[in-house]
């Protein structure tokens, strides 16, 4: 849709020429003639869409305020930038890294689709993110040391969030990692390319650098440690040990001996080895994970001659190389990607789809795997397929379609599970994943909690919501409080009485004599409601008619086509200038939350509605009302475009 066809769509109007929610003939008398009324305006917090859309639960709303220049750094001195970092970490401890990576659900959900376009939330995310890095920020400093102690088992997402969170609960915390480096996925499961390496490096080292994080790596929990030893040894055990293992194609042929599984792949090439000669390769996916795949193939190539100091080691990995550009002669590689769904269903981003095909990348979707066809050798040249109708996740093969794709490796990317063998045997909750409770709790095992790709996998960001949630219910459990269920709305929420604290604004302490009402009393927060934690706000709950038209920040991307694909390991992604993200933070339409426009401060014909006195404002209580000057004409709740203001109860 063109800008123009989307302004003349942009005419919002609660109510058509000649309608009212009033049945009163002459509504402007009776508004200046009412003298009482027992509906009043109450702000009532509601959690925004972008946020109940985000796996990891992060206040994006909060921290868009403070880039807009709303939500002013309550330290003297302090830039905007890093009180919005330390809004980020609150909930997510890799924010340049997840505004590289993250397919962006809150983008999906955000109300402002319905106003013009999303608001650019990965892209102030990123800015943000590296700009902590460039500072060298450090995390907030955490509480003192509680004296407990926890295993936490896989150096992932999923688990260093769970130490970030942990520690910052006070508790000691030791991650046990079988590779020699942590980041989990993000770093053998994600080429270079999307999450640079410095940048990653830098946001992990930031958990590891913490007083009471041990680190241990090269250590397998089953072989290297029992589970009987980290049962004697920690307090409790988090288990975030992601799906290492790929799913082979359920077809016969699939054990030839250069079929591969897309995470063997990406481990491969992320711990620095070269493909074998492979020239022709096919993926089989649709993910993010076959598109990440299928454009390393193009970017390594294959190689045409082996050399006496590459050191070979499995064959369908082919060779490590002292120096991959001068040892080894390159030539381009034929890759082809396919998938059940149709091209414009695949469940990988668009914008990487779009990459890939422009990289040189054959996409073909809506057929499915036959067979894997072999040679004399017994190793595959080919993949017998089909095209098929999907419904739910089952193909169905279109008979009289079939055709072959000649090649010399086919690499699964058909899904994930977790390695439960040597010494993980009772993790296995069925389907080689760990089951758990509505607590994260492993079921059946009594201080063992999990998270992560290893319970299902999904998206990075989930691994690390998951890892918050758990280590909020691990600290209660220590406290011997472990609460019956998690809230419905189980995000990082904004709490007003943390507002309040950090503005020096706490309420007096209540003397706790009986009062009528509590609009005059400073032990009380006054016409404030939160149900962050119960309700989402939906964009018919605005007043959409408020904002107007404006376009949407986009970052810049560095196109790489076909024929320079190979060797081009830079990073695409071109991050958003200040302005831009601070002009992202404008567009952010603050759902759920006052974002001070002052709509019902002119609109109230009462003047019954004000501004608090600027020394004693916070986020949230920017406004007030004099309850004996309100009529409860409504007007207020109307015009507010955040849908903050809900009509209530007087006093």
């Amino acid at each position: 849709m063109n800008e123009t066809a989307q302004k003349k769509d942009l005419t919002f109007r609660r109510f058509k020429t000649g309608e009212t929610m009033w049945d009163w003939p002459d509504l402007t008398e009776k508004i200046f003639q009412q003298d009482k009324s027992y509906k009043c305006p109450t702000y009532v917090h509601r959690a925004p869409p972008c946020q109940g859309s985000c796996p990891s639960g992060h206040d994006i709303r909060g921290w868009l305020s403070i880039a807009r220049g709303m939500d002013k750094p309550p330290v003297a001195g302090q830039a905007w930038q890093e009180y919005a970092f330390n809004r980020m970490v609150e909930a997510n401890p890799f924010p340049a890294t997840m505004g590289r990576v993250c397919p962006a659900p809150c983008e999906d959900g955000c109300n402002r689709n319905e106003v013009d376009d999303f608001v650019g939330i990965n892209g102030v995310e990123q800015y943000v993110g590296d700009w902590a890095i460039e500072q060298k920020l450090a995390l907030p400093t955490p509480s003192a040391l509680s004296g407990k102690k926890i295993a936490v088992i896989g150096g992932g997402p999923a688990g260093l969030s769970a130490a970030w969170f942990l520690r910052g609960k006070g508790h000691a915390v030791t991650i046990f990692e079988a590779h020699e480096l942590l980041g989990g996925m993000m770093r053998f499961g994600i080429p270079g390319y999307r999450t640079p390496r410095e940048m990653l490096d830098a946001e992990i080292e930031r958990i590891t650098s913490l007083d009471g994080v041990e680190v241990r790596t090269n250590t397998r929990v089953g072989v290297d440690v029992s589970m009987d030893e980290l049962e004697r040894d920690y307090d409790a055990i988090f288990w975030g040990i992601g799906a290492q293992k790929g799913r082979p194609l359920p077809v016969p042929g699939a054990d030839a001996v250069n079929c591969i599984t897309g995470v063997e792949f990406l481990d491969a090439f992320n711990n620095g080895w070269v493909l074998s000669t492979a020239k022709n390769i096919v993926v089989v996916g649709g993910g993010d994970t076959s598109i990440d795949v299928a454009s390393v193939a193009r970017r390594i190539g294959h190689i045409t001659a082996r050399h006496e100091h590459d050191v070979a080691t499995a064959a369908t990995h082919g060779y490590t190389a002292h120096d991959v550009t001068g040892a080894l002669a390159r030539e381009g590689v034929k890759a082809v990607l396919t998938s059940l769904f149709p091209i414009e269903q695949m469940t990988a981003a668009e914008r990487e789809r779009e990459d890939a095909k422009r990289e040189g990348v054959e996409i073909k979707g809506g057929v499915m795997p036959l067979e894997v066809i072999k040679g004399m050798d017994g190793s595959a040249t080919g993949l017998r397929m089909c095209q098929c109708t999907v419904k739910g996740n089952a193909p169905t093969p279109v008979e009289g379609t079939e055709f072959v794709i000649e090649c010399d490796m086919i690499i699964s990317a058909i899904g994930q599970m977790a390695d439960l063998a040597e010494g993980l045997e009772k993790l296995d909750g069925g389907r080689s994943a760990i089951a758990i409770d509505g607590l994260y709790k492993v079921k059946g095992l009594g201080k063992h909690f999990a998270g992560g790709d290893a319970v299902r996998p999904h998206l990075l960001t989930t691994a690390i919501g998951h890892g918050r949630v758990a280590a909020e219910t691990i600290d209660h459990f220590l406290g011997g409080a472990l609460e019956d269920k998690r809230p419905k709305v189980d995000v990082h929420q904004f709490n007003l009485l943390e507002e309040l604290h950090h503005r020096h604004l706490d309420p007096t302490a209540y003397d706790h004599k009986q009062v009528r009402g509590t609009s005059d009393g400073k032990f009380a927060i006054h016409n404030y409601e939160d149900r962050g934690a119960s309700q989402i706000i939906p964009h018919k709950a605005l007043f959409k008619g408020h904002f107007t038209f404006v376009a949407r920040n986009k970052r810049d991307e560095r196109h790489v086509e076909a024929d320079q694909v190979m060797g081009d390991f830079a990073e695409r992604i071109v991050a958003f200038s200040e302005a831009q993200a601070q002009a992202e933070g404008q567009r952010c339409m603050s759902c759920g939350m006052c974002f001070e426009c002052d709509n019902c401060v002119i609109f109230c014909p009462q003047t019954a509605v004000s501004r608090v006195p600027k020394k004693d404002r916070a986020v949230g209580r920017y406004v007030q009302t004099d309850y004996k000057k309100c009529i409860g004409c409504h007007i207020c709740a109307d015009v507010c475009p955040t849908g903050y203001i809900q009509m209530g109860l007087g006093e």
